[in-house]
C-alpha cells in the first residue's frame, strides 16, 4: 500500500537499544518508559482529519516497536514503507536526539519523499530544524491538521510556486530559508478528535497491523484512555511549556480553547464501547468557567458511565465541586501537582498557589465525596527550593496523611524536574530573573545532553539554590524518605518498600560509578560503560517508586474485541462512502481552507 503520509514516532535517543543510558527516574511518574514512547494526541487527530478526506495516513510508533522487540530492525522497517510524504513529532524535547536521527534512515532510503516535522518543541526550534538537510518542512503552531493537509495537497500536484500561502509554515528552496508567519490559531477545537480513536481503531483493521499504532509498552494489558479538553492555559507557571506565556510566545496563542463538552462526551461514549480503562481529562475543565463545567457534569449524568474518570485539578476546589462529581458518575479520581510543601515556591511558581490549610481541606473534600484514588505529586529542580525544602515534601505528606484519616485512597509521588527546562516557559527565557542557570540552550544542546551517561548530567539547568548534584541528592534522599514513610503507614506492602529501597541504592552507586567512568580515556571510558549496561538497565524504571502505584483498579482491563470489530466495520462502511463521495467529487481535499490566512513570510 501505498501511504498519503506515514506518522512515525521516535525513541528519546535513537538506538537506546546500544547506548548506555542511565535515565533514572526521569519517566517514573508518567506511563511510558525512559524512552518516552507514548506518542502524542496530536498525531491521531492529524490521521483521523486527513483520512476523511479519502487520504491513507498511518502512525508507526517506532519507539514502541524497538521497546517491544529488542531485534526489530528500524531501517528494514522505514526502506519498505512506501509514503508519499512523511511526518516526525518533535512534541516533547527528550526526543530531540530519536527524531532528527529517524528524519536521516528516511532519507537514506527515500531521498526524494518529503519529510515534516511538528509538535511545540518543533516550532520552538523550527530554524534549527530546517537546516538539516533531512527536513524539509516544519508545521508550527497547536493545531496542524489543516496546515498539513494544504501542504500535502501542493505536494500532490507538484506545484513549483512554492508554499508561501500555507501560515505557520517553516520551509527552504534552493538552500534559502522561509518562515511564513503563525497565523493560523483557530479558536475552536470541535472539528478535531482529540485524540482520534475512531481513527486507531479503524487503521489497525484497515492495515492489519496492531503492533505500530500501540500507544506505549504494557497498553494492552493496561489500556489507559485520554481526552484533551483544551489547549493554551489561563495559568502561567514559569517552569511549564504549556503555560499561557509558553503558548503565546511559541504558539501565537493569546487565550484558552476549550473543546466543546458536547464533543467531549461524545467521545467518552465512544470509548466506553470498547474498553473499561480510566478516561484521563488532560487539563483543569474549571478553565472553561462554570456553565462549562455544568454542562459537561450534566452530560456525564445522562450517560451511563462505566469507566472512572480521572480529572485534574490546577487550584483549589471547593466541597460543592466535588458533591457534584459524586452525584454525576459513579467513579472518579483526581490528580494535584503540588510540586512543593511550601505556600510561598507554590505561589511563585504559580501551581496550585493556596494554602497548605485549603489543599488539605480540598482532600478532605473529595475522600468525603466518594473520590477513588488522589495521586499527589511533589517534585524537586523547581525555583527557590532549597534541598532542605524539598525534604520537606515528605513531612507535608505525613500531616496530609494524618489528617486525612490516614486514607489509602491517598497515593503520594515525587519526582524531578527533568530533563530539561522546558523550552517556551518563563523559567527558560528568563533564567536569571526566576533563580535557573541554563546548561542547554540550542537543538543541538539538548540533542547532546540525552545522550548523556548519566541522568544528572542530562539535566539542562540548576537553580539559584542547588547544584545538579544537589538536585540529584534531594530527589533520591526525599525518595528515600517518602518511600519509609509509605512503608510506615502500610502505604505499601514490604516487598514494594524493599525494591524501591534497593534500586534507590544501586542508582546513587551507579551515579558515582559514573562519575569516576567519566574521567577516564575514551577507549576505557566506553568499556566500562558497556560492563554496567545490563545492571543500569534492570533499575532504569520505577526507580523511585512501585511499578503498580500509579495504575488505577480496573475490573476489566482487556479491549472489548466484539465492540472493537463493530466499531471497525462501521468504519470501513464510512470508508467506501467517502471514497465514493471523494471520485464523485462531493469531498475536494483542495477546497480546505484555513481562516485569514496570510502569505507573509521571513526570508534568509
Amino acid at each position: 500500500m501505498i501511504y498519503d503520509l506515514v506518522l512515525l514516532h521516535p525513541p528519546t535517543v535513537y538506538d537506546f537499544r546500544k547506548e548506555m543510558l542511565f535515565t533514572g527516574p526521569i519517566s517514573d511518574v508518567v506511563p511510558s518508559s525512559p524512552v518516552f514512547e507514548m506518542y502524542p494526541i496530536g498525531l491521531t487527530s492529524i490521521g483521523d482529519y486527513l483520512e476523511r478526506f479519502g487520504l491513507k495516513v498511518k502512525i508507526v510508533n517506532i519507539a514502541n516497536r524497538m521497546l517491544l522487540h529488542p531485534n526489530f530492525d528500524v531501517e528494514k522497517k522505514i526502506r519498505n514503507i512506501k509514503a508519499k510524504a512523511f511526518g516526525i513529532d518533535l512534541h516533547w524535547l527528550p526526543h530531540a536526539h530519536g527524531s532528527v536521527e529517524l528524519a536521516k534512515i528516511i532519507k537514506k532510503y527515500h531521498p526524494d519523499t518529503p519529510v515534516m516535522f511538528g509538535g511545540l518543541s518543533s516550532t520552538y526550534f523550527h530554524k534549527e530544524l530546517i537546516e538539516y538537510p533531512c527536513i524539509d518542512f516544519v508545521v508550527r503552531g497547536d493545531t496542524t491538521e489543516k496546515l498539513i493537509l494544504m501542504l500535502l495537497n501542493k505536494l500532490e500536484k507538484k506545484d513549483v510556486s512554492g508554499f508561501s500561502d500555507i501560515p505557520n509554515l517553516t520551509w527552504k528552496r534552493n538552500n534559502q530559508y522561509y518562515y511564513n508567519e503563525i497565523t493560523y490559531v483557530p479558536d475552536s477545537l470541535d472539528e478535531f478528535n482529540l485524540p482520534g480513536y475512531r481513527y486507531i481503531i479503524g487503521s489497525v483493521f484497515k492495515y492489519f497491523n496492531l503492533l505500530d499504532a500501540l500507544p506505549y509498552k504494557g497498553w494492552i494489558q493496561y489500556p489507559n484512555t485520554a481526552i484533551l479538553t483544551s489547549k493554551g492555559c489561563n495559568y502561567n507557571c514559569l517552569i511549564c511549556g504549556g503555560s499561557k506565556d509558553a503558548y503565546e510566545l511559541n504558539c501565537n496563542r493569546k487565550k484558552l480553547v476549550m473543546r466543546s463538552p458536547k464533543r467531549m462526551l461524545e467521545d467518552i461514549a465512544l470509548i466506553q464501547r470498547f474498553t473499561r480503562a480510566p478516561i484521563f481529562l488532560l487539563n483543569d475543565i474549571r478553565q472553561g468557567g462554570k456553565e462549562y463545567v455544568d454542562e459537561f457534569l450534566n452530560g456525564l449524568s445522562n450517560i451511563k458511565m462505566k469507566n472512572e474518570i480521572v480529572f485534574e485539578l490546577f487550584n483549589y476546589a471547593d466541597e460543592k465541586f466535588f458533591e457534584r462529581l459524586n452525584k454525576d458518575m459513579p467513579k472518579y479520581s483526581i490528580e494535584l501537582t503540588l510540586e512543593s510543601a511550601d505556600e510561598d515556591i507554590r505561589k511563585y511558581n504559580g501551581k496550585l498557589p493556596c494554602t497548605n490549610a485549603k489543599v488539605i481541606e480540598m482532600l478532605q473534600y473529595a475522600l468525603k465525596h466518594g473520590c477513588a484514588k488522589v495521586d499527589l505529586f511533589f517534585m524537586t529542580g523547581i525555583p527557590n527550593q532549597s534541598y532542605e525544602s524539598a525534604m520537606r515534601n515528605v513531612d507535608f505528606c505525613e500531616i496530609i496523611h494524618k489528617e486525612c484519616g490516614e486514607d489509602s485512597r491517598i497515593s503520594y509521588f515525587v519526582a524531578p524536574l527533568s530533563p530539561f527546562l522546558d523550552p517556551g516557559s518563563p523559567a527558560f527565557e528568563n533564567p536569571d530573573r526566576y533563580g535557573y542557570k541554563k546548561f542547554c540552550h540550542k537543538l543541538e544542546d539538548f540533542r547532546e545532553a540525552m545522550k548523556q551517561p548519566s541522568w544528572k548530567n542530562m539535566l539542562s539547568y540548576e537553580t539559584n539554590s542547588m547544584t545538579r548534584d544537589e538536585i540529584v541528592k534531594a530527589t533520591y534522599d526525599s525518595a528515600l524518605k517518602l518511600n519509609e514513610f509509605k512503608y510506615r503507614n502500610h502505604i505499601i506492602a514490604k516487598d514494594v518498600h524493599d525494591e524501591v529501597r534497593l534500586k534507590i541504592e544501586k542508582s546513587i552507586e551507579f551515579l558515582n560509578r559514573l562519575d569516576a567512568i567519566e574521567l577516564l580515556p575514551n577507549d576505557e571510558k566506553q568499556r566500562q560503560l558497556s560492563i554496567i549496561k545490563d545492571e543500569v538497565e534492570q533499575i532504569n524504571r520505577h526507580s523511585i517508586c512501585g511499578e503498580n502505584e500509579l495504575k488505577w483498579e480496573v475490573k476489566k482491563l482487556f479491549a472489548n474485541f466484539a465492540s472493537l470489530t463493530w466499531i471497525s466495520l462501521e468504519l470501513l462502511i464510512k470508508d467506501v462512502i467517502k471514497d465514493i463521495k471523494c471520485k464523485i467529487g462531493k469531498i475536494d481535499r483542495n477546497q480546505v481552507m484555513v481562516t485569514n490566512p496570510r502569505s507573509n513570510q521571513h526570508e534568509r
